[in-house]
């Protein structure tokens, strides 16, 4: 079957017409033939694969080019990068791979089409379109991947074991495009997946984390945490995430499943935001429970503390996997450790009081923190679902009242330390945060308004009780 409607870019003609001058065979290859077939939009990157020097191809396509792009080379890979009408198309030659049992780094040879369409990771991106002259817009397809499309089917083109072992990293790849595609993954690549699990430690953080934050950014990342749960790989990847996965009973009590009920809680967040790092805050929002999980005869089950613990935990997780440790940890640890905070205001009596300290503690965050908190609501009792959502929505509408008339988000004090200082001609000491901790509370809680007049009366009331006397 001929894919030329696949081919209407002037990009490919150009490829063709650089590939012939040089006499060597080129292909589109991987992710856009695979997209285009499944007619889904593709990202803004094409692959294309000769049958000799990848460099000098690029080389020689962006010389025809009007605007002559600047080529970046990878000698090290033998591959090289053009950008066109913001489309990234990376050049290779077609190679085979050989590789050493403690590396995914192979030794490489120039090899033919067929070697390389032998070492991709599965038959669905095996798939290649022709741009040679005899055959222009041809699909090639050794391992039959259209008819793995047509049957929704993840699978490997040789032996499953040997690709896993080869290259590990294939094994989160295949899991995420389980999840993004909604394919299954057929049967003995999954247990191929199983049984070569641990191989996923020679893997760098830095390309485990951008697997799984692709599954994440799913739209049901639970159908990707389930497989990398089932193979054994979350095990490895997030063992905080699998260790939640542990109902007991003492006295006929149990608790919750709390793997299964993250999994709920993150598949929720997805229809409100795109946002990776608020979709990894549900995922671990709850990981503090499984080492605070106690047990007593009066409160039976309890997590006492967890939100804190959970907090410092995913410092942790962020630095094993080579995360940015930059404000995205600082966010996803303020949600972690604040994520109860709105459930108990919802669950009590909504004061003002304990709204305006919501709104000072998160800050700019607290829209995102009640988006974390509603997705936590994952309760099959009809009448407590509504009626958490109802308080919720009690507790928005209050945080808006509140923002309104008291400005405590990004709280500045409405009396400095300076004028403090001023008041009193004192020179920076213990008596100025008290006072200025003093002036905080009582804003907070409600007792004065946030403005200089209150601010002064209260800090001249509480500098009397202190000993200290105005300067006139």
């Amino acid at each position: 079957m001929n894919y030329n409607k696949a081919l209407n870019n002037p990009i490919f003609k150009i490829i063709a017409q650089a590939s012939q001058e040089l006499s060597i065979d080129s292909y589109v290859i991987g992710g856009f033939v695979r997209d285009f077939i499944l007619e889904r939009e593709s990202k803004k990157d094409i692959d294309i694969v000769a049958v000799g020097s990848g460099i000098e191809l690029a080389q020689k396509v962006a010389s025809m080019l009007p605007k002559k792009p600047k080529v970046q080379v990878f000698k090290t890979y033998g591959t090289a990068m053009l950008k066109f009408q913001d489309i990234d198309i990376e050049f290779v030659g077609a190679r085979k791979e050989s590789y050493n049992k403690e590396s995914r780094n192979p030794v490489v040879e120039n090899g033919t089409l067929k070697d390389d369409q032998n070492r991709r990771d599965f038959t669905i991106n095996a798939l290649a379109f022709s741009l040679n002259k005899e055959n222009y817009g041809e699909l090639i397809d050794p391992f039959n991947g259209i008819l793995d499309l047509e049957n929704k089917t993840i699978k490997t083109p040789l032996n499953p074991d040997i690709t896993f072992s080869d290259d590990p990293l294939r094994m989160l790849r295949g899991i995420r495009f389980a999840a993004q595609l909604n394919f299954k993954i057929e049967e003995d690549s999954l247990n191929s997946i199983t049984k070569n699990a641990e191989r996923i430690k020679i893997i760098s953080g830095e390309r485990v984390v951008d697997e799984l934050n692709k599954i994440l950014l799913t739209e049901k990342p639970s159908v990707g945490f389930l497989l990398l749960y089932k193979t054994g790989l979350l095990d490895f990847i997030l063992p905080e995430l699998t260790a939640l996965n542990n109902v007991e009973e003492i006295e006929g009590q149990t608790h919750k499943n709390n793997f299964y009920h993250t999994l709920e809680v993150v598949d929720n967040i997805c229809p409100n935001t795109d946002d990776v790092w608020l979709r990894w805050s549900a995922l671990l929002h709850d990981i503090g429970k499984a080492p605070t999980k106690k047990f007593n005869n009066k409160q039976g089950w309890t997590f006492h503390g967890h939100e804190f613990l959970g907090g410092k935990m995913v410092k942790k997780i962020f630095e094993r996997l080579h995360m940015p440790l930059n404000n995205k940890m600082k966010f996803v640890q303020k949600m972690v450790m604040m994520s109860s905070r709105p459930i108990i205001i919802a669950e009590d009596m909504v004061t003002d009081s304990a709204v305006r300290r919501l709104v000072f503690d998160a800050g700019e965050d607290v829209e995102n923190l009640m988006t974390l908190c509603e997705a936590d609501i994952t309760t099959k009792n009809s009448k407590k679902f509504k009626l958490y959502h109802e308080n919720f929505t009690t507790v928005r509408k209050k945080i808006v009242e509140v923002e309104e008339r008291d400005h405590v988000r990004n709280f500045q004090p409405p009396i400095s330390g300076e004028q403090i200082m001023e008041l009193f001609n004192l020179k920076p000491s213990r008596e100025i945060g008290v006072l200025k901790e003093a002036v905080k509370q009582a804003i907070l809680d409600g007792k004065i308004p946030n403005d200089y007049q209150a601010a002064y009366e209260l800090v001249l009331e509480r500098a009397e009780k202190m000993g200290l006397k105005i300067i006139q």
